[in-house]
């Protein structure tokens, strides 16, 4: 067993042994403001409008994921997509996990499931998302998940930070992270 396929194992095993009996699920219309609260208080992700995350909810359940503690109540969050142009490829747009469950390798297992579910849907062969330089965090998570599930990692700028409109607060540049092929 490799170090990374270790991380695996250990992630889905804290995950299963978190207090409050933690369990994933299917994100509802009704959740859209959960996840608002906590990409808002993530204070690292760029929040949406709260109608987008009710939208995301009800447009894209299928290829997002909500975890919930024992009392139903979300404790963190991946919104994502199938790229239309690339029926077989799933873009994470955010990762988000409320601070009460951080460090506990939450965000690894709802990625985890996410895909195992994506993978037996819409036969996934790889997987994307954009990361600003410095969020350490979404680096390791992502680079980790590629090593567990033995697949290449590509990075480039997908969008420099002169891309963004004046007014955005200087938004940094969005690499890309592409990871694939995936396992069958």
């Amino acid at each position: 067993m490799t170090a990374a396929q270790a991380d695996l194992a250990s992630a889905r095993t804290a995950f299963r042994e978190m207090p409050g009996d933690l369990r994933l699920d299917t994100p509802e219309v009704t959740d859209g403001a959960a996840l608002w609260r906590i990409a808002r208080d993530s204070k690292t992700l760029d929040l949406n409008s709260s109608y987008s995350y009710l939208l995301w909810c009800r447009d894209f359940a299928g290829t997002s994921v909500i975890a919930r503690d024992a009392h139903g109540e979300a404790v963190g969050f991946i919104t994502g997509y199938i790229r239309p142009e690339r029926p077989h490829t799933l873009l994470v747009w955010q990762v988000a996990v409320d601070a009460s469950q951080r460090g506990r390798g939450l965000a690894a297992a709802m990625l985890d499931g996410l895909t195992e579910r994506v993978a037996k849907e819409h036969g996934l062969r790889s997987l994307e998302t954009t990361i600003t330089p410095g969020n350490t965090a979404s680096e390791r998570l992502f680079t980790s998940y590629a090593q567990r599930h033995g697949a290449e990692l590509d990075r480039e700028v997908l969008f420099s930070a002169e891309q963004f409109p004046d007014g955005d607060g200087g938004h940094d540049p969005e690499v890309l992270y592409r990871i694939g092929p995936l396992p069958h």
